[in-house]
């Protein structure tokens, strides 16, 4: 475990010093995630017509509405700054044979290759998230309880999880076809759904959506915990479900690597 606390640091350390480079990448972020924020929140005023009492999502107010999309937000900018540019090289890497520089290393390859770059500046998501949470706690006309923000952020770490888990398992499946780029794009087209409240979800799609890409455990379940109604049920099966899925992934990874052959196999 230190091992992996040290190795983080220094590809992190990294991370911070090519950003540095690059600040204006920072300032862009920020100025064209405005354009996608309000891209996000512009539906709900078609939906609840500008009236913020109307009910235009099944038991979700406008506020509370917005409470989800700042979840959505928050987590976008997870996977855009953290998840997706660390391994979307692995398609590369096993495109063109070149992972063994990667199992050479004294180091779990998973660890490596998920932690192999970060786009800090995609942090900028984070703000906008921030701009997002504050507008829906006005429109409600109070703010989260203690236990509320609690409960939130273990949700969205118990997310960012399940992202990372239904990620490796994308980019496990390139060790068994040449492109999956349509796979993760297709990933990222679902994963815009989560920006609407379960209630929306309906039939086989609030199955697949709560426990095969579960879209609800994501942005509804942290958006109820901040709105002080989260059942504690949810709450514990939200964990466990997340650890299924790890374990899973990594049983699918390394299963994965067995496949692989390298440029010069």
């Amino acid at each position: 475990m230190r091992r992996a606390f040290e190795l983080l640091k220094v590809q992190l350390k990294a991370s911070v010093m090519l950003a540095v480079q690059y600040r204006l990448d920072f300032v862009l972020d920020l100025v064209i995630g405005l354009f996608w924020t309000v891209a996000a929140v512009l539906p709900l005023f078609v939906v609840y017509g500008g009236s913020s009492s109307a009910q235009g999502v099944p038991g979700w107010t406008f506020g509370e509405t917005l409470l989800v999309v700042g979840c959505f937000i928050t987590l976008q900018a997870v996977i855009d700054g953290a998840i997706s540019p660390s391994l979307s090289s692995v398609l590369d890497h096993v495109r063109k044979g070149t992972l063994d520089f990667v199992l050479l290393k004294p180091h779990d390859a998973q660890l490596l290759v998920s932690t192999a770059r970060f786009q800090l500046w995609r942090a900028a998501g984070l703000i906008h998230a921030g701009i997002v949470f504050t507008l829906g706690f006005r429109e409600l006309g109070h703010g989260p309880t203690v236990l509320g923000v609690a409960e939130a952020l273990l949700l969205l770490l118990v997310a960012t999880a399940l992202l990372y888990s239904l990620w490796l398992l994308i980019v496990s499946v390139s060790f068994y076809a040449v492109k999956v780029d349509n796979l993760s794009s297709l990933f990222t087209s679902i994963f815009d759904a989560a920006r609407w409240p379960a209630s929306v979800f309906r039939g086989a799609f609030r199955i697949v959506f709560t426990f095969v890409i579960p879209l609800v455990v994501m942005t509804t379940l942290p958006a109820e915990a901040l709105l002080g109604r989260l059942p504690w049920t949810s709450l514990v099966g939200s964990i466990v479900g997340a650890a299924v899925f790890a374990v899973v992934a990594r049983a699918v990874w390394l299963l994965s690597l067995r496949r692989y052959t390298s440029a010069g196999g």
